[in-house]
């Protein structure tokens, strides 16, 4: 589910977050079996769909709501997501520090219907085409996608 997370404000908007009006970052909500697909191959996957070294920024996209940043909800996900940050600070794939907020979940606010699943809605969008699904496309080949099932 696409949602804003991490901030302060009630009821933040797309345009307000995207906007970098809240302090709220863009964010998903992932439900998963935890019998099928494991919290460490998620966060591998997480770190895997992303530049964690890069403050405020993915890609084109710049601001606070961009930031890279990692929820957990008890203190053993906290645990692997801090594991996870360890290792691959010591494997040396960066050559700049990792700089993934880990933060405990407070509150998560779902984005509008229209914000939902919008590379499937909006396959034409020009974002969409030049960044979405090149990222998307990047992360099958560098991710081995049988850890998700």
């Amino acid at each position: 589910v696409s949602g804003y997370a991490g901030g302060s404000e009630t009821n933040p908007t797309y345009k307000q977050v995207s906007a970098g009006k809240t302090s709220h970052a863009e964010s998903v909500m992932v439900f998963y079996n935890p019998e099928e697909v494991s919290f460490e191959n998620l966060v591998a996957a997480f770190f895997a769909s992303h530049d964690p070294t890069t403050l405020n920024r993915q890609g084109p996209d710049a601001g606070t709501q961009y930031r890279s940043i990692a929820f957990y909800s008890t203190e053993n996900e906290k645990a692997i997501i801090e594991k996870a940050i360890s290792e691959l600070a010591a494997s040396k794939k960066y050559t700049t520090p990792i700089v993934t907020e880990v933060k405990k979940i407070d509150k998560f606010w779902n984005a509008e219907d229209y914000h939902q699943n919008y590379v499937e809605h909006n396959p034409g969008n020009p974002y969409v085409q030049s960044v979405s699904i090149p990222r998307f496309e990047r992360f099958k080949r560098n991710f081995d996608l049988r850890l998700l099932r």
